[in-house]
């Protein structure tokens, strides 16, 4: 990342452009632009592709982003990854566990470290990419990220129960971003339309939706008719079966164990 910085400032002084001549150009706060430039958050492909037209680098500082996205996500992941951090809207079901936009560092940590099945160098790396994905809920202009997640996430001990709690303490705290809205599928529903698996969809400015379905070893992006179609109908069931985000709110309250 230390080398797309190097080329974000070489490219901003070569246009003979500020900081500040920068968010200017592509609407983005010079605080953030200073941020990223000092390494201090990480920069979304949105930014590179901004930045890129601003500057008139060519494609050069999302290419670039990409090729070090590639040296650090799963490659199954990384198409994903880009659409999300897009996203004018997002919509999340998650049937096992909280999604991942949600997650505490530590809850990611017990989930990502379960069954020994990476490293604990690597599995360092996949929560500090998770924890760099979440920085779009409280980005310059964030999406509108709706979630729903079945109840019983709130009593799965993750970790162990003070985690699980902290955890819960801040789904409390993000429900309270504008741009976010919490439903949780009560467990008396029972079954319902998304038994199979979680999924996301994604609406990007200008384009049709694309959406990730989870799997048991990675997960498949899809932008098929048929495949959307179906989403949306499931979606639109399970949000009809969901609680309200203020009932969703006393559900959880009442899963913690302090008040």
């Amino acid at each position: 990342m230390i080398m797309w910085i190097r080329a974000l400032k070489a490219a901003r002084v070569a246009a003979g452009v500020s900081q500040d001549g920068l968010a200017e150009k592509i609407n983005w706060s010079a605080s953030t632009i200073a941020a990223i430039e000092t390494g201090r958050r990480k920069p979304t492909f949105k930014f590179a592709e901004e930045a890129d037209e601003a500057l008139c680098t060519g494609g050069l500082l999302t290419e670039l982003l990409d090729r070090a996205e590639r040296q650090r996500t799963p490659a199954w992941f990384i198409a994903w990854r880009k659409q999300e951090a897009q996203a004018k809207r997002l919509r999340t079901f998650q049937p096992t566990v909280v999604p991942g936009l949600l997650q505490t560092e530590e809850y990611a940590r017990a989930i990502i470290s379960a069954g020994g099945l990476h490293t604990p160098a690597k599995a360092e790396e996949l929560v500090r990419i998770r924890m760099e994905r979440q920085e779009l809920l409280t980005r310059d202009n964030p999406p509108e990220c709706i979630f729903i997640f079945d109840e019983s996430t709130l009593c799965r001990p993750v970790g162990d129960h003070a985690i699980l709690d902290r955890q819960l303490q801040h789904l409390q705290e993000v429900a309270k971003l504008p741009n976010v809205r919490i439903h949780i599928l009560p467990t008396e529903v029972g079954a319902h339309a998304a038994l199979g698996g979680g999924f996301a969809v994604a609406q990007l400015p200008d384009l049709d939706p694309i959406a990730y379905l989870e799997t048991a070893t990675k997960g498949q992006v899809a932008d098929d008719e048929e495949t959307i179609e179906l989403l949306n109908r499931q979606w639109d069931s399970l949000l009809g079966d969901a609680a309200s985000t203020s009932a969703s709110l006393r559900i959880i309250a009442k899963y913690r164990l302090t008040p």
